[in-house]
């Protein structure tokens, strides 16, 4: 668990970002199936992307993406081919996972 995977390409001035986020994603239900305690749930509760320092994307999440989720997104006017884009991720226990990317 903590390892994202970043595939950033450059194309017409905008980069687009293909990113899978390994995390297990266990919700409130599960948890109080499997272990009768629903506050054993942990999921990416904010992921975030940045460039150069200069974050260019970020999103507040929920209990309800799937299992290792899939996130895309674009972006233009920041970077250009060569530059890492940064992501991290932070779940409902403060542990964190991030992942880099050059864009191509």
């Amino acid at each position: 668990m903590g390892a994202i995977k970043v595939k950033p390409k450059l194309k017409n001035g905008i980069v687009k970002v293909k990113a899978l986020a390994s995390h297990e994603m266990t919700t409130f239900d599960m948890m109080q199936k499997k272990t009768g305690n629903r506050d054993d749930a942990n999921y990416i509760e904010h992921i975030s992307a940045s460039v150069n320092g200069e974050v260019v994307w970020e999103a507040s999440t929920s209990q309800f993406l799937s299992k290792n989720p899939i996130f895309k997104f674009q972006f233009k006017g920041i970077g250009a081919k060569g530059d890492k884009v940064v992501m991290t991720w932070t779940d409902r226990k403060g542990k964190t996972g991030t992942g880099k990317g050059k864009i191509k």
